[in-house]
């Protein structure tokens, strides 16, 4: 048994297996790959790492199986799941999984690629302790009854992600009591192995299920979609965009690359935007749009869309069309509410127990923005032509 103290958890204690998969290429990457990627240029001390939100979530599981008295080869693969959940991100994590996505068609935690080929380090740790990689792949897909401890409504992975980037941004609103959390959660209707059966958290916890949603959103609110990180966010995915274009790198080498790494290439051949990235000279917003300003229709664009409109807007201005970025986030979302909770002895969703939820809901769809950013010595005429080729309304409020 090895021990890492952890600056959330304390002492994170590693059995063999998990030792071993610690010390292997694709774990040890996770090292260079930041948290919370361009979030750290609002929060300068947020520069932890998903290497040790890694074991983190490890140890948020091996808490969780424990309790839930599944059988030790069950549990071992859980756990196993859990340590490996981010090791299919690309550099700069999220910022790039779009990019990714559509390069490949696979998301970071389609991981089957890194974990069931013979040839690789991580697959070869598993099979000699026993572990069937594909079993493991399956668990951070969310899938069977125990998948969603690892990525589902009340998985792991949140609980330690919501406390530890509070943690080290500073910020009070990521409270989330995961002691309570992975002690309540029980299986019903279990069949030892837990194949057959359903995760939830036990009577008398809607309270300690709402706290998590309260604190995800309060979390979006200031970290995750602070809009700093968001100008440099759309500026990173579109300088990768135009990496990919220019140069003979392939996606697979791509999203193996480090935060550094990217960084580096980004700087040298795609200088107009990596450049400023690099020294945190980003554009400014010259639209910041809620969401009853938008049509409908602009509100569900796609990536062909925005990038079309990014050209008419610079084409009306008469600028370069790098200059202009439209950033259309995704219709506001509660994925947690769909957490199931006993109430009564009855497992229900946590939405149809709780007032709270709608609330929460109302709130996500206030702060949701549609953002359009360029150049400082832009922000006006593009501001103009961008609400006119976006067809936004006026609502009487004042510019962002």
């Amino acid at each position: 048994m090895k021990a890492i103290k952890d600056s959330v958890h304390g002492h994170v204690r590693l059995g063999d297996l998990a030792a071993e998969l610690v010390d292997t290429p694709a774990f040890q990457r996770l090292r260079h790959i930041k948290q919370l990627s361009t979030v750290r240029l609002v929060y300068p001390s947020a520069n932890h790492t998903r290497f040790e939100h890694s074991l983190g979530v490890y140890h948020l599981a091996g808490r969780a199986v424990d309790g839930l008295g599944v059988d030790d080869d069950t549990a071992a693969h859980v756990r196993a799941a859990a340590m490996l959940h981010d090791v299919g991100h690309g550099p700069y994590g999220h910022q790039t999984e779009g990019i990714i996505r559509r390069e490949t068609g696979r998301d970071h935690d389609d991981v089957r690629w890194l974990l069931t080929d013979a040839d690789r380090e991580v697959c070869q740790v598993l099979e000699r302790n026993g572990l069937d990689p594909e079993r493991v792949a399956a668990l951070i897909d969310g899938a069977g009854a125990l998948g969603p401890l690892v990525s589902g409504e009340l998985d792991v992975d949140r609980m330690d992600y919501l406390v530890r980037d509070a943690h080290h941004t500073g910020v009070p609103y990521g409270t989330v009591d995961t002691g309570r959390l992975v002690t309540e959660l029980r299986l019903i209707g279990d069949d030892g192995a837990g194949a057959s059966a359903d995760l939830v958290l036990d009577e008398g916890n809607v309270a300690t299920a709402e706290s998590l949603l309260v604190a995800r959103s309060l979390m979006n609110a200031v970290v995750y979609r602070h809009h700093v990180s968001r100008v440099a966010g759309a500026m990173l995915e579109r300088a990768c965009e135009r990496y990919l274009d220019r140069t003979d790198t392939d996606a697979e080498s791509f999203r193996r690359m480090a935060d550094h790494d990217l960084l580096v290439e980004l700087r040298d051949r795609v200088p107009a935007l990596g450049e400023r990235i690099e020294r945190r000279d980003l554009y400014k917003r010259a639209v910041w749009a809620e969401l009853d300003e938008v049509p409908t229709g602009t509100v569900d664009a796609g990536r062909p869309e925005e990038r079309a409109a990014e050209r008419e807007i610079a084409d009306a201005v008469g600028i370069d069309r790098d200059a202009v970025i439209v950033d259309i986030p995704s219709r506001p979302a509660l994925k947690e509410s769909g957490s199931a909770v006993v109430v009564d002895g009855v497992p229900q969703r946590l939405e149809d127990a709780s007032e709270l939820v709608a609330g929460l809901r109302a709130a996500e769809r206030r702060r949701w923005t549609l953002g359009v950013y360029c150049p400082a010595e832009h922000v006006d005429a593009v501001g103009t032509a961008a609400r006119e080729v976006l067809g936004l309304r006026a609502t009487g409020r004042p510019p962002a």
